[in-house]
């Protein structure tokens, strides 16, 4: 429960819950369980209905797909859920930056992958002094 009052980067605080309960109306969700709101009335400083999401645990920006992307910076008038974007054939689904997790990428020769590094290929000398 103290986690929930105090700590905002494990998911939204009480507070925070409160205010969207109170003020936001749900527009949808993504495939990472984040939730995506915008408010009731057109109280921002521009006119506009604000629009915010409420992360699925860890707070990581990187973790919003490219078309709630769109929509959460006023890009796109619809929602996903209402005019989704389309796909091309070559585009890979969006992941999370995995940058300090066990699913970052590793090049080969990295001390982080498994711990084994490559044969030595013999066209490296090692400075000596003289």
């Amino acid at each position: 429960m103290l986690a929930k009052i105090f700590s905002w980067w494990n998911g939204a605080t009480i507070g925070t819950l409160w205010t969207v309960a109170r003020r936001g109306e749900l527009v949808g969700s993504d495939e990472q369980g984040n939730r995506y709101y915008q408010s009731r009335d057109n109280v921002s400083y521009d006119g506009r209905r604000r629009r915010w999401v409420i992360y699925n645990g860890y707070a990581e920006a990187s973790k919003v797909s490219p078309d709630w992307h769109g929509w959460l910076h006023y890009t796109f008038d619809e929602p996903p859920t209402v005019t989704p974007l389309p796909r091309r054939a070559w585009e890979k689904p969006h992941l999370p930056n995995l940058t300090g997790t066990p699913l970052a990428w590793r090049p080969p020769g990295s001390l982080a992958e498994d711990g084994r590094r490559p044969a030595a290929t013999g066209d490296y000398q090692a400075w000596t002094p003289e």
